[in-house]
C-alpha cells in the first residue's frame, strides 16, 4: 500500500536564513555582499536571495555603496 505524503508535512522543513543572526549588513562586509551578486555583477532578486524586503533594501544600499567605493565591481566580465 502506498503512503500518501501530506503536502504540509513535506514543506514544513525550514530553510536557514541567508543572513545569520550575528552578521551585519554593511558595505565593508564584502564576503557577505558577494553572496547576493550574480556572476555578471548584478544584484540578485529578493526571491532568489530568500531575504525579507527590509533585508533586500539594506543589501542593495550596501552593495551600491561598496561599488562606489570600488570595493565591488559594477560589472564583472570574466573571460
Amino acid at each position: 500500500m502506498k503512503q500518501v505524503i501530506n503536502k504540509s508535512k513535506r514543506s514544513s522543513r525550514r530553510r536557514l536564513p541567508p543572513i545569520g543572526t550575528g552578521e551585519i549588513v554593511d558595505y565593508k562586509n564584502i564576503n557577505l555582499l558577494r553572496k547576493f551578486i550574480s556572476e555578471q555583477g548584478k544584484i540578485l532578486s529578493r526571491r532568489m536571495n530568500r531575504l525579507t524586503s527590509k533585508q533586500q533594501r539594506l543589501m542593495t544600499i550596501a552593495i551600491k555603496r561598496a561599488r562606489v567605493l570600488a570595493l565591488l565591481p559594477f560589472l564583472n566580465f570574466s573571460k
